[in-house]
């Protein structure tokens, strides 16, 4: 029978997917379809492996059959055929249908596959943009399939969680007004509002608040969100987040359902149990501690406050620094003294002053003398040994030292911590350490724009409600999930009177005309009676990816884009005709014309 006529006879039908079968099964007859893995040849008898996402199935082909079909890789097709035992000395034991095979009565190919770009194999090492580029195989893999499937169970049961805590899922819009949210919108022109645009959402934000105003106290939604930013490992343009919002709650209320949400997930999903409760830190001490406001908190070298050290030496680097205004702070690199050569430290002084240093200072100390390092002949006698003690350092450590500003001092220590622990292979795997971090700063100063911004979002209740006071120094209600070093998503009590609201806006430069343009929906709604509340949204993609062992969301993501923020398989974003520019009333300039699209009237 030809393809054809088998396709128009409907003949594809399975009885059993190909990872399926078993030895309770021999003697039956089966209908397998799938695509073609692997081909053998062992004289005269041809062994066809069989995939689907389900597994693997391996098919006898009689000698007659085989030279009826031609089977080439990727072809799809349907075998008609008995089930029957391996025997013991044939059994695979690497695959789940292994103690079984197929004896095909009839094949026929579905479907016929141009060679493909590169082998459906899980251990692929190939050039990340052929399989952008052929998704669509690339997909077939295995791990991309578990990690679909895994994705698929996890965001399940998350959803399951919240609805059985009693929260609505309810749909936000797509389509809404341009507001600003801390990174660019994308922007759709509308036809019917010429020279008036919608923007894609980067979060449900305003909707979830209003949707509180409204009288749904507990809401969420598993939300697409789109932000035009620069990408790196876990970012894309468009992502996935379970985002939800709660009223008359405080943040531990917030904390409280989402540990539950997450144990339950956990263990459903993974078999694995985390702790019913996790620990809370502030923004400040985080930093302080450990140089991040998403600290990887599975290892120590944390690092220690030294100003008052600093003071009483005679190294004036630091007491410079120190008497300035700036701050000195060390780690310690237990066993570094053996482990980091001195030819190894031209690495780490680089990273510094990557990360803003004007230098690093190092000393590993000795019984004898200072011991070595450029801070060696400041560390002599009591001076010395009253640094030991403050950082718990024995000879044979190795200390590492950075005086500037608050922001530096914190910026390079810290990378130098993860760096190093990476290096020294010091963070234990198997591990899930999560952290809520609380209470960041209300605002962050833009010098060059020479305003306040919000240090989340303009929609953040301050711990203040006055809002008195130097705005440098207050500290807001928002909060951070992390995990392993990761920061999972941002939340944060919310702000529900109109008046704070208005006065937060005026903070950030936002006059009330400007107000009224841009919030005037959302001030509405603050006005007519809003209760307190709060929330929070979790980023699925780099959750997902983590639960999987992976630092790239890309591979937990079906159709990702690169770091461009292009599509290699749509080949997307593209040109249109100038027709539909002018539906939705946009005219490019010359230079952003494509070249593969002439201006109307242009000669071809």
């Amino acid at each position: 029978m030809s393809t054809s006529q088998a396709a128009d006879r409907g003949e594809w039908r399975r009885t059993h997917t190909c990872g399926e079968l078993r030895g309770s099964d021999v003697g039956q007859a089966v209908r397998l379809n799938g695509w073609v893995d692997k081909r053998r040849d062992h004289g005269g008898i041809y062994f066809v492996d069989v995939r689907d996402r389900y597994g693997l199935c391996q098919v006898v082909i009689d000698e007659k059959q085989t030279g009826e079909v031609k089977l080439g890789p990727e072809d799809v097709v349907g075998v008609w055929g008995q089930v029957v035992a391996r025997g013991e000395d044939n059994c695979n034991t690497n695959i789940e249908t292994g103690e079984i095979e197929v004896l095909a009565e009839r094949i026929e190919v579905l479907s016929r596959s141009k060679v493909p770009p590169f082998e459906v194999i899980d251990n692929l090492d190939t050039a990340i943009e052929t399989r952008l580029r052929y998704r669509f195989v690339d997909l077939r893999r295995g791990p991309l399939q578990r990690n679909l499937a895994h994705r698929s169970a996890f965001i399940h049961a998350l959803r399951c969680a919240f609805m059985d805590e009693g929260f609505l899922e309810i749909e936000t819009p797509i389509l809404n007004r341009a507001t600003p949210e801390g990174a660019r919108d994308y922007l759709v022109p509308s036809r019917v509002h010429p020279g008036e645009f919608y923007a894609l959402p980067q979060s449900p934000q305003i909707f979830k608040q209003i949707l509180m105003i409204s009288g749904y106290d507990r809401y969420f939604q598993v939300a697409r969100c789109f932000r035009d930013e620069d990408l790196r490992a876990d970012r894309q343009p468009e992502f996935t987040q379970l985002d939800m919002e709660m009223s008359f709650v405080l943040e531990e209320d917030v904390f409280e359902i989402w540990e539950r949400a997450l144990v339950r997930t956990f263990r459903e999903t993974m078999a694995v149990d985390l702790p019913e409760s996790f620990p809370r830190m502030r923004w400040i001490e985080a930093m302080d501690r450990f140089g991040s406001d998403k600290p990887d908190t599975r290892f120590g070298m944390e690092l220690v406050a030294l100003n008052e050290w600093a003071l009483a030496g005679e190294f004036s680097v630091f007491r410079d620094s120190v008497e300035g205004g700036g701050r000195v702070m060390g780690i310690v690199v237990k066993g570094g003294a053996e482990k980091i050569s001195r030819g190894q430290m031209k690495p780490l002084e680089k990273k510094a002053r990557e990360a803003g240093a004007r230098g690093l200072a190092w000393w590993k100390p000795g019984l004898s003398g200072g011991g070595a390092g450029p801070l060696a002949r400041w560390c002599e006698g009591a001076h010395g040994e009253e640094l030991l003690k403050i950082m718990g350092a024995l000879e044979g450590d190795l200390l590492l030292f950075c005086a500037d500003s608050r922001q530096v001092t914190w910026r390079v220590l810290g990378e130098l911590r993860l760096s190093l622990a990476r290096q020294l292979d010091l963070i234990p795997s198997g591990r899930w350490d999560f952290l809520w971090v609380t209470h960041f700063p209300m605002f962050e100063r833009d010098e060059a724009a020479g305003r306040w911004t919000s240090s989340h979002h303009p929609f953040t209740a301050p711990e203040d409600w006055d809002l008195g006071g130097d705005p440098a120094q207050l500290d807001s209600r928002a909060y951070d999930l992390v995990l392993n070093g990761w920061e999972l998503g941002s939340g944060s009590v919310r702000i529900h009177r109109s008046d704070v609201q208005q006065k937060v806006f005026e903070l950030l430069g936002i006059g009330p005309e400007e107000q009224r343009q841009k919030f005037g929906f959302f001030l509405d709604a603050l006005a007519h009676g809003a209760p307190p509340h709060a929330g929070f949204a979790v980023g699925l993609d780099r959750l997902v990816a983590l639960t999987v062992g992976l630092d790239n969301i890309r591979d937990v993501i079906p159709f990702p884009k690169t770091t461009s923020a292009a599509d290699l398989m749509c080949q997307a974003p593209s040109s249109v005709p100038e027709a539909q520019l002018e539906e939705v009333h946009i005219q490019l300039r010359p230079e952003a014309r494509s070249p593969q699209e002439p201006p109307s009237g242009a000669d071809s």
